[in-house]
């Protein structure tokens, strides 16, 4: 199988060398490419000097731009499976062979998660967490221990989706709407890493917002939602 490993990279001058230099080093198996998302820093001068496989947006579109930049590359390259893989270096290039097993399988969408072996920590992000898994499985009927693990492989067929359709954020709620729409999903324990240099861009504020837009869009929004990309 061909697994394109996709980097969104916003601000990070700091991380993405080691981040990248990891993988070529000891994951060559994977091709991988960075979506530069429009940084105001110089993540983009960086690449360029290592020689980076890079795409560099002229602008910032956040996350479901970023990432749905990579699936489209994705999708013309023929790849067979594709990982989104944090620029931060808190994703583990380690898992993804066992999340592409999962893809063979004949699973869409494998989650590299936290809490498949291990118990989610009692604070207030992890509430966020709990209450997320908790409207996806009043709505999908599944159970998802972590709903909002940022490290997520879609199969040949999930590219298409997202490469083709609009408005396909790698979010919980579009995870939501695609098992309404008969997608397989499962998950791979993942252990994580802590960010290293720079800041997060989730703070308190942000993030409880993001918790509550997640829980409306799952509640109510994904109800009225029409499929794209047949």
């Amino acid at each position: 199988m061909k697994c394109l490993v996709i980097i969104p990279a916003y601000n990070e001058e700091k991380n993405i060398v080691r981040v990248v230099d990891e993988l070529t080093e000891h994951y060559s198996q994977y091709d991988y490419v960075i979506i530069n998302d429009g940084s105001g820093d110089d993540t983009a001068k960086v690449c360029r000097e290592h020689k980076y496989e890079m795409i560099d947006l002229p602008v910032n579109l956040g996350l479901a731009g970023a990432f749905q930049t990579g699936l489209k590359y994705a999708y013309i390259k023929k790849y067979d499976c594709a990982v989104q893989f944090d620029a931060d270096g808190q994703h583990r290039p380690e898992y993804i062979h066992g999340m592409m097993e999962k893809i063979q399988e004949g699973y869409d969408i494998v989650i590299g998660s936290r809490f498949v072996e291990e118990k989610k920590p009692k604070n207030l992000r992890m509430l966020g967490s709990f209450l997320i898994s908790t409207a996806m499985r009043m709505t999908t009927g599944c159970k998802i221990k972590d709903p909002t693990s940022g490290m997520r492989m879609f199969s040949k067929k999930m590219i298409r989706e997202f490469a083709l359709g609009l408005n396909y954020g790698p979010e919980p709620d579009t995870i939501s709407f695609l098992l309404k729409q008969g997608a397989t999903i499962t998950e791979v324990q993942a252990n994580m890493e802590e960010r290293i240099e720079g800041e997060s861009y989730l703070n308190l504020g942000r993030s409880v917002n993001y918790m509550l837009r997640m829980l409306v869009s799952i509640l109510f929004i994904q109800n009225f939602r029409k499929r794209r990309g047949k």
